[in-house]
């Protein structure tokens, strides 16, 4: 059984702690639980329940009239809205629900609605892009275990090889050269994935090495391939050295090309960024540095 902190619950679900806190003082479907030192948490199926509440509360419905229904009357309501919307918040929810149940049908359910409404790069930049940085917070805390992360992760990996084996790159005179890699340790290769589809799309040249890549090898294969630029994600702290030591190193032994950066590592560095490194919040921000 999963156990969420307030904090964690709001990043999943994007109401806010002060509302939560306010619907819990004024109805009774929202009731966290305690633990033996009195800090409160709250289940997998009171997750449920708030990514529902959250979903008609976003479209309309007001937090009074939500609390009179029933069970079977929530689940329809919220059925009924995702059958027909085209919001990327909606489709979050019930992908985040379809995660935390191991439910292989509802996400391909999810996906499928949301691709056929807003087209594939779109769903992965407003939908599964902030699905994987809003989990990947978590995942890095323990809030979604290990076996929730590979489950959702093979999902997401499957439908972006064969985006990525889809993309047949003719060389323009505007296509430039990218490496892409994950330091030593990293293994979330989502977003790495995501970028070379984006790149592949927009006839850039990939070289795609994977995670968990020593910093020798990755030396080696720059000296070899001489791309124009890198690109890395950093969600976990490293084993060797900080993240901040670690950008300073790459760049200065790779002055002339151009870092892109991402992950929710950055966060966490108080100094200035190396000149030559880019970094990246979302997908618009890495849409952007690519064009």
């Amino acid at each position: 059984m999963g156990q969420y902190s307030i904090k964690e619950v709001e990043t999943l679900s994007g109401v806010k702690a002060h509302t939560l806190r306010i619907w819990e003082q004024r109805y009774d479907f929202l009731k966290p639980r305690r633990t033996d030192t009195n800090i409160r948490y709250y289940t997998d199926e009171q997750l449920r329940l708030l990514l529902n509440i959250g979903t008609l509360n976003r479209n309309g419905m007001k937090i009074s009239k939500i609390a009179e229904l029933n069970e079977s009357e929530l689940k329809k309501a919220v059925m009924e809205i995702q059958t027909t919307t085209s919001d990327p918040d909606n489709f979050l929810d019930s992908l985040i629900q379809s995660m935390i149940d191991f439910d292989e049908r509802r996400f391909e359910k999810t996906l499928s609605s949301a691709i056929i409404k807003l087209g594939f790069q779109e769903s992965f930049v407003k939908l599964i892009f902030p699905f994987m940085v809003r989990t990947g917070v978590l995942w890095t805390t323990g809030a979604i275990n290990v076996a929730q992360e590979h489950f959702i992760s093979n999902l997401i990996r499957r439908k972006l090889k064969v985006a990525i084996d889809n993309q047949f790159i003719e060389d323009t005179k505007t296509s430039k050269k990218f490496l892409l890699f994950l330091p030593e340790g990293e293994n979330h290769e989502l977003l790495l994935l995501f970028t070379e589809y984006i790149l592949r799309k927009n006839n850039h040249q990939v070289i795609y090495l994977g995670s968990s890549l020593p910093f020798e090898e990755l030396t080696r294969a720059i000296l070899i391939a001489k791309p124009e630029f890198l690109v890395t994600y950093l969600t976990v702290p490293l084993e060797k050295t900080s993240v901040h030591s670690y950008l300073k190193k790459l760049s200065a032994s790779n002055p002339e090309i151009k870092l892109i950066v991402g992950g929710v590592q950055l966060h966490h560095i108080k100094s200035a960024l190396p000149a030559n490194c880019i970094p990246i919040n979302s997908a618009e921000e890495l849409l952007k540095v690519i064009s």
